[in-house]
């Protein structure tokens, strides 16, 4: 039996393909989760580091005390002591990029005296405090950390909190450590889920509330900070990872199947679509797949994704794969066509895209430099990559002299009164 099903994309049916897409990035939250995570949040602000170990003893069955919450130094010494060199070299050339990426997003505060007696102008100043969710339990994710961090850290923040599950666990992984000592990074937390993403929004005895939160996680976390957005910021609700995969005649079959499994063996809810103009491809891939998938380690993980979630679409045309893809709004896009960069123009809802058969989406992952945090289950159609961006505050400069003021006063406090707004166009006419 075929895994994936090839489906038929034409000007008839187009409407019912683009709706089913729609369906699964539209899916709502589930109510009971909704529900169980306000109850994990209210008990975190209610009994804080109390509530918060509670919460981790029950739900990541880890018997840790308060005293092990926070990563020691003798930890981080220890971890030094069992990583590879070669391994931490590589660690540091990804950061590295990751770095020289990101330094191009600075933004400047600036000034502007184009009308004399005014000036107006635009400060940017970081955000205070910050913290960055690393999804763990059963893997750890040294790239994760990097991507969470390196923005913050370009854009300035002080102060950046780690928080990362151990699940049942009783020590973290030490190249994560040895990651987050590469970037400066000493406040880290052992716990996850909701109750991390509500100790970092609202504070504990132990964990100073933050600004801002970032990191991918599991549908809990993802809720959680659904919840507290408002108390603090977020920087998106992201879904289950995604790839859609745009491939015509001359393309390499088994690249396509290779970077559809290295989507779907995330998890089972993970999405690996290929769209194409060529029946063969669709069925070669189709055929490639059942004939490869035995020899994955992650086999079935993978099963479980693309006989759920994959799905090869052969359109009538190029215009279809198109809209498509507009439509679907995948976070990573990959572009196996002749002549990627002529469509750029046309294709406008994504999260990252790869062009050529030679840009793999785990080299952004983990080593070109842009960032791996993205939009998911359609929001790139309105949500961005993370980036420096999200970790800069900006705030307008207004400076009037007197003379300047008293030329369009009037014509401003008209503007007050067509508003209803008396006290407004009194502040206005009173000063002479």
């Amino acid at each position: 039996m075929d895994l994936i099903k090839i489906s038929i994309l034409n000007d008839d049916n187009k409407a019912i393909v683009f709706d089913s897409i729609k369906k699964k990035n539209n899916e709502k939250l589930p109510e009971d989760l909704e529900k169980k995570v306000g109850g994990i949040i209210k008990q975190v602000r209610e009994k804080g580091n109390q509530g918060l170990l509670e919460l981790t003893h029950r739900l990541d069955h880890n018997n840790m005390k308060l005293s092990e919450m926070e990563v020691t130094k003798s930890e981080f010494g220890e971890a030094e002591s069992l990583v590879k060199d070669e391994m931490l070299e590589i660690i540091k050339e990804s950061i590295k990029r990751v770095k020289s990426f990101h330094q191009n997003q600075l933004e400047k505060s600036w000034f502007s005296h184009q009308e004399e007696g005014m000036v107006l102008g635009q400060l940017i100043r970081p955000l205070e405090r910050v913290g960055v969710y690393v999804p763990g339990g059963t893997a750890e994710y040294p790239s994760s950390l990097i991507m969470g961090t390196v923005p913050a850290l370009i854009a300035g923040v002080k102060e950046i909190y780690v928080a990362t599950p151990l699940g049942s666990r009783l020590k973290m992984s030490p190249y994560l450590l040895m990651t987050a000592r590469e970037l400066g990074i000493a406040k880290i937390y052992k716990i996850g889920g909701a109750q991390a993403i509500a100790a970092l929004a609202y504070g504990t005895e132990t964990i100073k509330p933050v600004d801002k939160i970032v990191g991918p996680g599991n549908i809990y976390v993802t809720i959680a900070k659904k919840q507290v957005f408002g108390q603090v910021d977020i920087d998106m609700l992201a879904g289950p990872s995604e790839i859609l995969i745009w491939a015509e005649e001359g393309a390499n079959t088994d690249y396509i199947i290779a970077d559809l499994f290295s989507q779907a063996e995330h998890d089972e809810d993970a999405r690996a679509v290929l769209v194409t103009t060529s029946k063969q491809i669709a069925e070669q891939v189709q055929k490639g797949i059942n004939q490869q998938i035995a020899h994955c380690p992650r086999k079935d993980i993978i099963t479980g994704s693309l006989t759920k979630n994959g799905r090869i679409i052969v359109a009538k045309d190029k215009k279809l794969v198109i809209e498509l893809i507009n439509e679907f709004a995948p976070e990573h896009l990959e572009l196996q066509i002749n002549d990627p960069w002529s469509y750029l123009g046309e294709l406008k809802n994504f999260g990252a895209v790869f062009l050529g058969s030679y840009s793999p989406e785990p080299l952004g992952d983990y080593w070109a430099g842009p960032n791996h945090i993205l939009p998911t289950m359609g929001s790139a159609r309105q949500f961005s990559v993370l980036s420096v961006h999200d970790f800069l505050k900006r705030s307008s400069v207004i400076y009037c002299r007197k003379d300047k003021l008293l030329q369009d006063r009037d014509k401003i406090a008209r503007l007050a009164d067509l508003e209803g707004l008396p006290a407004h166009a009194r502040a206005l006419r009173i000063r002479e």
